[in-house]
């Protein structure tokens, strides 16, 4: 069986009573929880001015995340569909406010209440039809969709996420750009099969010349320049990118549209999460003026 948890069961299921108090007692998790969230406060680039911040931490889990947004003196509001966590988050006693739902869903938030968003290891779970009704573009676009209107401008979301493959991590990505945001993948460690991790840095607005990367850890535990990582394309960090590309202009002929531009818009179509009909032997096929 794999032992990436997301492909055992879903999240409500996986992480029962039995297997969020296993999660939450054991040390060597508490510890990497604490070390993910530090880095992922850091990759927000919260103001130092002394005031706190509203976080949100999406896939909360017991609060071991928000423990560490707790000691950096901000407040937070968690979210997270396994009710077994979130009882145990209720025990610990944890300062945030606890939300019992389903992400993918979307998010029942003000717009504009959250000043930044955190999210450890939890995203991933959206690319996984657990449900017959579930479709993973539909809730992928529900989820960066809700995002993006309860963060006030300028707001950073930061996820750290395990992406099974690159055609994933495309998707995740994508769907993050069509929603509004800028941003881009901060690899730390590339190098190291053990150390390495990942993080998707966005930006709620469009890129502007006072956004930038921030910078990935090296090998050394320090920020690698973009001299170091010029020469080596897994070390990079992926730059801003601008989700307003020109379009290009359909080629028509003098008929009116093809069957393989028709195709093509309805793939495209499908790819932004929409409900198209299937492609049949009629698709694009001119009627009749009459029967």
């Amino acid at each position: 069986m794999s032992s990436r948890p997301e492909l055992q069961a879903p999240p409500e299921i996986f992480y029962d009573d039995v297997e969020a108090r296993k999660y939450t007692s054991s040390s060597r998790i508490v510890g990497i929880q604490a070390e993910l969230s530090e880095r992922a406060l850091e990759l927000l680039a919260l103001p130092d001015d002394g005031i706190p911040r509203l976080l949100l931490d999406i896939g909360c889990g017991s609060g071991l995340s928000g423990e560490t947004i707790s000691e950096n003196g901000h407040h937070w509001i968690g979210l997270d569909i396994s009710r077994s966590m979130l009882d145990i988050a209720l025990e610990r006693e944890t300062d945030g406010d606890l939300i019992l739902g389903d992400m993918g869903q979307g998010l029942g938030l003000r717009p504009g209440v959250m000043d930044g968003a955190i999210s450890i290891s939890a995203v991933q779970w959206l690319c996984n039809a657990d449900k017959s009704c579930h479709e993973p573009r539909l809730r992928l676009k529900a989820f960066f969709g809700s995002l993006y209107r309860c963060l006030g401008r300028g707001a950073r979301a930061v996820f750290q996420l395990y992406p099974e493959n690159n055609a994933q991590r495309e998707l995740i990505l994508g769907f993050a750009m069509r929603a509004g945001f800028a941003g881009g993948v901060v690899i730390d460690y590339p190098h190291s099969s053990k150390k390495r991790k990942e993080y998707l840095v966005l930006t709620c607005g469009p890129p502007s010349m006072s956004t930038a990367a921030p910078s990935a850890k090296g090998e050394d535990g320090n920020s690698s320049s973009d001299d170091e990582s010029s020469g080596d394309e897994e070390n990079q960090t992926v730059s801003i990118s601008d989700r307003n590309r020109p379009r290009k202009k359909q080629k028509l002929t003098k008929k009116g549209k093809t069957r393989s531009w028709v195709l093509k818009k309805k793939e495209k179509m499908r790819s932004k999460g929409n409900v198209v009909p299937p492609d049949t032997k009629y698709t694009a096929r001119k009627r009749k003026a009459r029967f």
